[in-house]
């Protein structure tokens, strides 16, 4: 999650909406299919406010139509383990009693989880009342990334955007 958002917030970072200072815009999401689809339009709102544009509320208020589009969203993830994996085994077929399913526990000396976030990001916007174009930027992409090393059983040690979570107790 921390990964999207992460990636996500840098691609709209780079958006740039001084064009649109001072009008009245409204953000049209029809075209926007992403897995943080509410996130990532929440970054597109504040951005809009911070550039000094006012966000109406419905197309009908609006001077502006802005599109957010997104090119993608997603994580690729690449695990590596040198050792034995868990393993889940059948109780019932030694027994011939019920099916428990017992885990076996991992076994790793070396135990590496790789994720990397991105996301796309661009818009088009255009006067209500006439359809014509004011203004376009993107796409941008966003990336993070997190890279968690385990040796003999210890760890993670972490490397990347998003730092681990420490438990305080």
């Amino acid at each position: 999650q921390f990964l999207l958002s992460q990636a996500a917030a840098e691609a709209v970072d780079q958006l740039s909406f001084d064009v649109l200072r001072g009008r009245r815009v409204f953000v049209d999401t029809q075209y926007f299919a992403a897995s943080e689809q509410a996130f990532v339009l929440g970054e597109v709102r504040a951005r809009l406010l911070q550039s000094g544009v006012q966000v109406a509320p419905n197309e009908d208020e609006a001077q502006v139509i802005v599109e957010v589009r997104s090119s993608g969203v997603g994580i690729d993830r690449d695990d590596y383990l040198l050792g034995v994996p868990q393993v889940q085994l059948s109780t019932g077929a030694v027994s011939g009693g019920a099916n428990a399913p017992v885990l076996t526990p991992e076994l790793a000396i070396v135990k590496n989880r790789y994720q990397k976030g991105v996301a796309g990001v661009s818009y088009v916007a255009y006067w209500a009342t006439t359809g014509e174009i004011v203004a376009s930027s993107g796409p941008f992409i966003g990336r993070s990334v997190r890279d968690d090393w385990w040796f003999f059983g210890w760890g993670p040690r972490s490397r990347g955007d998003i730092p681990p979570i420490r438990d305080t107790e």
